[in-house]
């Protein structure tokens, strides 16, 4: 599972078998995880453990990191 960025504690990576899926990317920090689609707009799918006024903070650098994250996504993938 490839790192796509760093921003202060939260990692975002993407996991190398879910090619199926739209583009995505996954959160983590410490013990708790989420995952958010990245198109057509960013929404959250999945929610392992962050309460909800972290959650919206994460899904808001999400948002401001959104473009970045499509460029690694389609990088790793092998996509232009």
């Amino acid at each position: 599972m490839p790192d796509a960025l760093w921003v202060g504690p939260y990692r975002f990576f993407f996991w190398s078998r879910e090619n199926s899926e739209p583009p995505h990317v996954h959160v983590k920090r410490d013990r708790q995880e989420a995952k958010f689609w990245l198109e057509p707009l960013v929404e959250l799918t999945d929610n392992w453990g962050f309460a909800s006024h972290e959650l919206n903070q994460v899904r808001k650098l999400v948002e401001d990191y959104r473009e970045i994250l499509l460029e690694r996504w389609n990088d790793h993938l092998g996509k232009d």
